[in-house]
């Protein structure tokens, strides 16, 4: 793998270029220098060098739409970076998904998702049910997931399909939380459940 080198730019800010990590999708171009690089991995948020404010600024930060850091690599020539995250919303401060206003199509609700508990995790308590149930611990996380999949069984058993649905929304959501506090992430699973596939020679 390359090393970045930041002295290369007479200013040492390098261009980041962000993509989606699960769709692929082209972002955002932003600067980082070494400490927004280092702030980046640190946090798990992307963190870039604002050269309008002169400081660093995690993207974000006002609006909530983070940015949730996955992994880095260099170009060919040390002096660019490849930064993949999972949007937690829009990326543009237009309100559009990318800043070439294109839609991020691939990216399922489900991922948007993970990033904002990943988000809220950090939140206060008072003012988060996600931040909340991280602070309880992992029993009471993992005891929410099974009383919310009795419930789900037992709605699967009655006749109201909008019940159904929402109890299997809660099961979901409760899910996303546990994996989040296991340090895991939907593609580890999904990994698993295509390696399974693959195995079993798509007859599974």
């Amino acid at each position: 793998m390359e090393t970045i080198d930041f002295d290369k730019m007479p200013d040492g800010l390098v261009p980041a270029v962000v993509q989606d990590a699960q769709s692929g999708a082209v972002l955002m171009l932003g600067y980082m220098n070494a400490e927004a690089l280092e702030a980046t991995r640190t946090t798990g948020l992307v963190t870039f060098y604002s050269r309008s404010k002169q400081r660093l600024w995690q993207k974000g930060e006002t609006s909530g739409n983070t940015l949730r850091f996955l992994s880095v690599l260099v170009d060919c020539d040390g002096d660019a970076l490849l930064v993949k995250a999972i949007p937690a919303g829009p990326v543009c401060h237009t309100g559009a998904d990318t800043c070439w206003g294109e839609q991020n199509g691939g990216q399922p609700f489900l991922k948007t998702l993970e990033g904002i508990i990943a988000e809220r995790s950090q939140a206060d308590p008072a003012t988060s049910y996600t931040a909340r149930l991280r602070a309880a611990g992992i029993a009471k996380m993992a005891q929410k997931v099974g009383e919310e999949a009795v419930e789900t069984v037992i709605e699967a058993l009655g006749n109201q399909q909008d019940k159904f649905v929402d109890e299997s929304a809660d099961l979901m959501f409760h899910f996303l939380v546990l994996l989040a506090a296991k340090g895991v992430a939907l593609e580890d699973v999904e990994a698993v459940l295509q390696a399974r596939h693959q195995r079993l020679g798509g007859r599974g």
